[in-house]
């Protein structure tokens, strides 16, 4: 089992980014699916998630609503974070991560596999 993280970048204040999450060995639609991040010298923080494709809802942390939207598409196996109005506050190494699970998402759930990380640097 293996996600692979990517789409992270230098963007300036109130661009867009996209992150990508493949999976491989696991079927995601069947996966609650998650976006972690680590800023340096803070905690990791859970940004967003969505639930399997069976309960389709997604979660956001308050300080993305509106910015960010989770989406995913089963026939590349893939889960999207689509990043607009970045802030210098959003750079962070990104995390994304699964777990089994068939009820609606949350980012406290036990995310047993773990993509490496992108970084997403926002310049002010």
């Amino acid at each position: 089992v293996q996600l692979q993280a990517s789409g992270g970048g230098l963007v300036r204040t109130g661009g867009s980014l996209r992150l990508s999450c493949v999976g491989s060995g696991i079927e995601l639609n069947y996966y609650a699916t998650a976006w972690f991040r680590q800023a340096p010298g803070k905690e990791r923080e859970g940004v967003s998630c969505i639930s399997s494709t069976n309960v389709d809802t997604t979660f956001y942390v308050d300080s993305v609503k509106g910015r960010f939207t989770i989406s995913r598409d089963n026939a590349k196996n893939t889960v999207y974070l689509q990043m607009n109005s970045l802030k210098p506050e959003d750079t962070a190494v990104y995390y994304c991560a699964a777990v089994p699970y068939l009820m609606s998402c949350g980012v406290n759930l036990d995310y047993r596999w773990w993509g490496q990380g992108t970084l997403v640097t926002v310049s002010s």
